[in-house]
């Protein structure tokens, strides 16, 4: 027993020295292709890299180093690779026996929580500057930059003069759903993602008695992303609630993994919408990640603001997170076909705000 336990330390002290020192090294090295936010094959023949995961190469093996993703205007499938420091999660969460126990103990918790943090406070610094291209000089931090507003016309609503039409919150990996019964099917393996768990409230409760049979879709960010968030549908802000948690990834690794219930533990922030043309709610879940920051909302999530969709609501600042939005019974949401055969294989399909997602169906 005592062995065990030895072990047990032995492995949450190399974890910790990895991640201090990946974020470190980020935080003095200001070249995005050599840091957290590099891609796995720019740093496999890393020295420095190497030493910090010495298993590397039977990772790789063992656990894809990126997804697949269709990319809607095209149709192509193409491979995406991670970022190192979405990689540096998925050794924590899959190389190793007992990485789910360890991953939950307390010295774990602190450290994803203090190290988001400092890499936060990193991307916040004026010195950060040195990242950017000189035509981008307007930007005071990397923060203010990865945040950045786009020019009112970057992201048209797709067929905007339908009513009831629904667009995409994002620009991002999606992945929709007619039932959280399908999503948890194909696709969220957590044995605690139901509607009470994502949005923090009882079983009971009239926010899960109106949720129970929800729609979904699933927003999901990589870092190099447009980080602003818009409303999906035309309606009425109502309450925001700020929901405590951890700051798991949220990679389809993870999110497919049985032992991880990443939506629901992370730290996460609930926005609560009413469709304008059925009456029906709808709830958009900001959902934050490994080494994320923050979740800020802007001047459209006023609660009594009238929205049309593709209003501005909020941004991620630092890191890439998802969005997920839910839509109760009463919005009726018929996805569009291509989206739903991509998430019956199930693969993610690329796509950005105001593209259309599906429609409004009152019956």
């Amino acid at each position: 027993m005592n062995k065990i336990k030895q072990l047990g330390q032995a492995e949450e002290s190399h974890l910790t020295s990895t991640l201090e020192a990946l974020v470190e090294r980020s935080s003095s090295q200001f070249d995005v292709s050599d840091g957290l936010h590099a891609p796995l094959h720019a740093l496999q023949k890393s020295s420095w890299f190497s030493k910090l995961i010495p298993g590397l190469d039977k990772l790789e093996n063992d656990v894809h180093a990126g997804n697949f993703v269709v990319v809607r205007d095209t149709g192509e499938q193409i491979f995406e690779y991670m970022p190192v420091y979405d990689r540096v999660g998925m050794h924590i969460l899959f190389h190793g026996h007992g990485r789910s126990k360890l991953l939950s103990t307390p010295a774990i918790e602190k450290l994803l929580r203090e190290q988001s943090v400092k890499q936060g406070q990193t991307y916040d610094s004026p010195s950060t500057t040195e990242l950017l291209q000189p035509d981008i000089t307007k930007y005071t931090c990397f923060n203010e930059f990865f945040s950045r507003r786009l020019k009112p016309d970057a992201r048209p609503v797709a067929d905007a003069a339908n009513p009831l039409g629904i667009c995409s919150a994002a620009d991002c990996r999606l992945a929709v759903y007619a039932s959280i019964d399908q999503s948890t099917h194909f696709w969220i393996k957590g044995r605690e993602f139901n509607v009470p768990n994502l949005l923090n409230v009882s079983p009971d409760s009239p926010q899960a008695v109106t949720f129970a049979g929800a729609s979904l879709a699933i927003f999901r960010l990589a870092p190099a992303d447009y980080h602003r968030f818009h409303s999906p549908i035309d309606c009425t802000v109502g309450d925001i609630a700020d929901l405590p948690g951890h700051y798991y990834a949220v990679n389809p690794q993870v999110v497919n993994e049985p032992g991880f219930d990443v939506f629901t533990a992370n730290r996460s922030a609930v926005l609560y919408l009413t469709h304008t043309q059925t009456g029906a709610a709808v709830a958009l879940v900001a959902v934050g990640a490994l080494l994320v920051g923050s979740i800020g909302w802007t001047g459209g999530a006023q609660k009594g603001a009238q929205l049309k969709r593709g209003d501005e609501l909020g941004f991620f600042a630092y890191g890439g997170s998802t969005v997920i939005a839910l839509f109760s019974a009463g919005v009726c949401v018929q996805f569009d076909d291509d989206l739903v055969k991509n998430c019956d294989k199930p693969i993610e399909t690329l796509v950005k705000v105001g593209y259309s997602i599906g429609k409004s169906v009152p019956k």
